[in-house]
């Protein structure tokens, strides 16, 4: 028989029952960069003149986030004096188309960019429950009492009138195609916030800023209980239907510029 050599035990005691059972420590995952959307809309303008009437960061961030990075930011300088008489959709839709036609005008005829490729222009505005058209609060005490009227009165909504503008490459009348919609979102405010936590958003000042007084992709999530519709139209962009607009401009303006050479060699067969 072989002899079994003896080994002895090791020095430091067997780890705990309690001590296995725990989960063994792991790196943090490594967050991985998102790859580009690949649709061939966004592809075909990347490397075009995209301009975006508005200086507002939160729509440049959305557009961006759907690969539109190489966006060129030109906020429309006309004053927005329109009459509050005008109902929300008609008020956002007049408002961006002005904007849109301001930019697209002042933007032609670049020597060193050349036209753009497309415009796209919003205005977003937010509305009571009682019809009113909430702007930015003027003072903190404004703030306070705005937030108080919308968690009070239980529903308001946000408009938002979006445009998009195309040159066309034929000189037909207006020389450009033009695509509107208008997206509304109805946004409820809990109605158990207390004066504190209303406060207490007031003095981050997220929302001093902001058409209603509150940003909903921010700190001031806290204030909605639900909503019902588009989320990116409460931050000033619905991401779905501008992607529509966008195509449908496009495609409108070689739809013309189709028809145009149709016409041009009828007339050339006469």
């Amino acid at each position: 028989m072989t002899d079994i050599k003896y080994t002895p035990a090791p020095a430091e005691p067997p780890p705990s029952y309690e001590a296995v059972a725990l989960p063994t420590p792991s790196k943090p995952p490594v967050l991985r960069a998102l790859l580009p959307l690949d649709l061939p809309l966004i592809n075909s303008l990347r490397d075009q003149r995209v301009i975006l009437a508005s200086a507002s960061p939160r729509r440049k961030q959305l557009l961006a986030q759907i690969g539109l990075t190489k966006i060129e930011i030109c906020p429309s300088t006309l004053p927005e004096n329109l009459p509050k008489s005008l109902s929300p959709f008609e008020y956002v839709l007049q408002t961006a188309t002005q904007k849109a036609l301001s930019v697209y005008t002042s933007s032609l005829n670049s020597p060193t960019l050349g036209d753009p490729a497309v415009v796209i222009a919003a205005d977003t505005v937010v509305v009571s429950h009682s019809g009113q058209v909430l702007e930015k609060p003027r003072s903190e005490a404004d703030h306070i009492a705005m937030l108080k009227m919308l968690r009070n009165s239980g529903l308001h909504k946000v408009y938002t009138g979006v445009v998009t503008m195309a040159p066309l490459a034929s000189a037909r009348d207006p020389g450009y195609a033009l695509e509107s919609t208008v997206e509304e979102t109805m946004v409820k405010f809990g109605r158990d916030l207390s004066d504190e936590t209303l406060l207490a958003y007031v003095r981050t000042r997220e929302g001093a800023d902001k058409a209603g007084g509150y940003g909903i992709q921010g700190i001031g999530a806290i204030l909605v209980e639900r909503i019902e519709g588009s989320f990116d139209n409460v931050v000033g962009l619905p991401l779905r239907a501008t992607l529509g607009l966008i195509e449908k401009v496009l495609q409108s303006a070689e739809e013309e510029e189709m028809e145009d050479e149709f016409a041009g060699d009828g007339e050339e067969d006469e």
